[in-house]
């Protein structure tokens, strides 16, 4: 069964949503990161998606204290992104507590960095994030767009041994429009290798459920269940 995986997203230290990726579109809703993580553990959810959106824009790490205050507070298997540029922050993020690393700009730019962190660490401790606008990878926090079609790239790394990935696609990302299913479909068809994870856009149980039909292995939920759309108590059937 596809596993739900709650979103956290960071500036200065607070629990915010941005829609479609845009910083001057920003909603704070918790000021205590670790309360809002504790939520979600006790609906019985085991993972989380923490992403810090100030290293995402600056190119360094910037909420690690907010990481180690809720690896240490909660059972969470986090994954964290956000300003993952060397191989000493990947390797600080597992210090800190993140069960798995998440990389999206250096996979694009630097692909043999990448690689060679997904050989040291292991490909189940590496997640490739590929944010798609209009179907090309976008980077930096969604502030660059690339001329890579998603599905090449992908496929190009499922090929050198990576095994996970998630893919977003950012016109449905915090719209509350439902996520980009044919976008997920035309992947789950061409690339079986990955484990693929569908983020952006999922606002139902009922879209929660489309997506596992289609062969995805997780759901990124953020806004969602901020605003309440999918309450906690409605994952009960997937947790676990």
């Amino acid at each position: 069964m596809i596993e739900i995986i709650p979103a956290m997203d960071l500036i200065g230290g607070k629990c915010v949503r941005l829609t479609q990726g845009d910083f001057s579109r920003k909603t704070v809703y918790s000021d205590d990161p670790l309360e809002t993580a504790k939520r979600f553990e006790d609906a019985g959810l085991r993972r989380l998606h923490m992403v810090d959106l100030d290293g995402a824009r600056t190119g360094a790490p910037a909420n690690l204290h907010v990481l180690k205050k809720v690896a240490s507070g909660t059972k969470l298997s986090i994954d964290f992104s956000g300003g993952l540029k060397a191989e000493s922050d990947v390797a600080a993020v597992f210090e800190t507590g993140a069960a798995i690393a998440t990389v999206g700009s250096v996979a694009v730019n630097q692909p043999e960095l990448f690689l060679s962190w997904v050989e040291k660490f292991g490909s189940e401790k590496m997640l490739l994030g590929a944010d798609s606008r209009s179907g090309k990878v976008a980077i930096n926090g969604w502030q660059t767009d690339t001329t890579t079609p998603v599905l090449a790239f992908l496929r190009n790394f499922a090929e050198r041994g990576v095994t996970n990935a998630f893919v977003t696609d950012i016109a449905s990302d915090g719209a509350m429009k439902g996520p980009a299913v044919k976008l997920y479909r035309q992947i789950r068809a061409a690339i079986t290798e990955i484990d693929l994870i569908a983020s952006g856009g999922v606002t139902s149980i009922a879209d929660i459920d489309e997506l596992d039909r289609i062969g995805c292995s997780g759901v990124i939920v953020g806004k969602a269940l901020y605003e309440q759309n999918i309450k906690l108590e409605d994952l009960a059937k997937y947790a676990g």
